[in-house]
């Protein structure tokens, strides 16, 4: 969270234990809420609370209950997909913010007036529609708070909408379980013989040729069987036409490119997901996007290098979802079918700085020589590390990695710490 507000973000989500879909890796109890929210509005900042699970009936009966102290809090909105659990909202606190969860799947300017007429204020819509379509939406519906997602992981299923973990591990995903099924390494067998196929390419040129009239491949008729690495001997059939297979991974979401345009049509705000990823992430897409809204608001046009500043990060390739249906040629080359090597690698944490060497807690190797770049809240600075002590000022050659302190000279002259990061530059990182 503090992160996210040094590098630009005005707002942040979190979500509410038992009841959203972030109970895994959730730190965030009573005392941790507290503690946040006002610091959040200390800085002039908001803070928003999902409960967005769609509820079973064990959990409708303690929701207002266990609610009640969190709301005494004063967050500034719920982020809430459930028709009931928003009625009971309503009913119990008629003053309480309520944003609409994408888990609501909004589509269309009707079903924002519905649910603008149940009193919530703003609508997180889905992420299956088309910039043309959220533009309509805007036209529509003025009076709305309208959001969209812009940056993270996205779901095979429709929003959410996910069997998987369910299948396998009897853990719903819309009740904040999910397992992650879809990320899992699986293996493509034949129903006839469970024996790993070596490729599928000669099955989808038979499908492509059938369809164009040529002879079809025999191996296009068969059942195919999916087994995932940790479970050997259970298996899961798929099914594949003309189009192809569509049950595993996707590609995260990344439509930087998009955000002018978001901000001429009047998209009241971008949403990061950033569910169990490092401060280094949060700090590198808050400042990402902050610059491409900031250079939005200001009539300057868009900036390539913000496209390869995500690139940075760990990400399965990247795509603008369903925001448009081609991407242009001049951005091709940052549209990878699946994920690959990094360009920059997050090493360290600046801690503090005096007598022109900064004080550097390491997290992945680096060593001089290296290209490194210092992220600052006021700005980014590249350079290459010429030296490196420990803090009895041996000099080293290398900081192996986690667990490490050092001392490198400060690449710029005012103090640093307060959020300051260190990354190193791979090899095919261009440098301006």
């Amino acid at each position: 969270m503090r992160y996210a507000f040094a590098y630009g973000a005005d707002a942040v989500y979190a979500g509410l234990p038992r009841y959203s879909l972030r109970v895994r890796n959730n730190a965030f109890d009573g005392a941790t809420l507290a503690s946040a929210i006002t610091d959040a509005h200390a800085e002039g900042k908001r803070f928003y609370l999902a409960a967005n699970i769609l509820s079973h009936g064990a959990k409708l009966k303690s929701f207002i209950a266990d609610l009640n102290p969190i709301l005494a809090m004063a967050p500034d909105a719920l982020i809430m997909a459930d028709p009931g659990l928003i009625m009971l909202v309503r009913e119990r606190w008629p003053d309480q913010a309520i944003h609409l969860s994408v888990q609501a799947n909004t589509t269309n300017a009707a079903a924002v007036r519905f649910w603008a007429a149940q009193g919530v204020s703003r609508v997180i819509l889905s992420r299956e529609l088309s910039l043309d379509e959220v533009a309509e939406i805007r036209d529509a519906c003025p009076e709305v708070e309208l959001e969209v997602f812009v940056h993270g992981a996205l779901c095979i299923a429709y929003s959410g909408r996910c069997l998987l973990s369910g299948y396998f591990n009897h853990r719903d995903a819309n009740q904040g379980a999910c397992t992650n099924a879809c990320r899992w390494d699986y293996r493509v067998a034949s129903a006839a013989s469970s024996e790993p196929l070596a490729a599928m390419s000669d099955l989808s040129r038979g499908v492509a040729g059938d369809r164009e009239g040529a002879p079809r491949h025999p191996a296009a008729d068969e059942v195919y069987l999916l087994e995932e690495r940790e479970r050997p001997g259970s298996y899961l059939p798929i099914f594949e036409d003309e189009q192809g297979t569509y049950i595993l991974n996707s590609r995260d979401l990344r439509a930087v490119e998009h955000v002018a345009r978001l901000v001429a049509m009047g998209i009241d705000s971008l949403k990061i997901e950033g569910r169990t990823k490092s401060h280094y992430y949060v700090a590198r897409t808050a400042q990402v996007y902050r610059a491409a809204i900031d250079d939005a608001l200001a009539g300057r046009a868009f900036r390539s290098d913000l496209l390869t500043d995500l690139e940075g990060l760990a990400n399965r390739g990247y795509t603008e979802g369903f925001y448009r249906r081609h991407a242009p040629s001049a951005l091709q080359n940052y549209d990878d079918g699946a994920s690959r090597n990094q360009r920059q690698i997050f090493v360290g944490e600046v801690t503090g700085s005096h007598d022109g060497w900064a004080d550097v807690k390491v997290k992945n190797r680096f060593a001089v020589g290296d290209e490194l770049e210092l992220l600052t809240p006021s700005g980014n600075h590249r350079f290459r590390l010429e030296r490196m002590r420990r803090g009895d000022d041996t000099e080293l050659q290398l900081a192996p990695g986690d667990g490490w302190e050092v001392r490198i000279p400060a690449p710029v002259s005012s103090s640093l710490g307060g959020y300051a990061l260190l990354t190193r530059l791979l090899s095919e990182t261009p440098t301006p």
